[in-house]
């Protein structure tokens, strides 16, 4: 029986989570546009510092199976599942076919970089 290595897991276990912070951090703020943008500023700082906690892990344990390309790559991917996530449940936005065939297009690319 073959197991998966670690190494090509957690990475995107945490690159999935880095990107839920990094999604409230650069985006959630849209949610409370009164709110003082120095403010929105600082709160979005600090919730980002959370992203990076889990980024570089996640990017130095991965780069022991992928490369910085691929790392990069299913970092890309992971942001458009979890933005499109949050985009319909936190901001109320819907995602159109547009969106859609863009996303494949990026996805297709994002192929191709694992072709070996």
């Amino acid at each position: 029986m073959s197991f998966v290595n670690p190494s090509a897991i957690w990475p995107i276990v945490l690159l999935s989570l880095s990107n839920v912070f990094m999604t409230f951090a650069w985006y959630g703020h849209l949610k409370f546009r009164s709110t003082a943008l120095f403010v929105a500023i600082i709160i979005s700082w600090g919730i980002a510092f959370f992203e990076y906690c889990l980024a570089v892990p996640a990017n130095r344990i991965g780069a022991q199976v992928y490369s910085a390309a691929q790392l990069k790559t299913i970092q890309e991917v992971i942001t458009l599942l979890v933005f499109s996530g949050f985009s319909i449940f936190w901001l109320k936005e819907s995602l159109t076919i547009n969106h859609f065939f863009g996303f494949a297009l990026i996805a297709a690319g994002a192929a191709l970089i694992f072709r070996a």
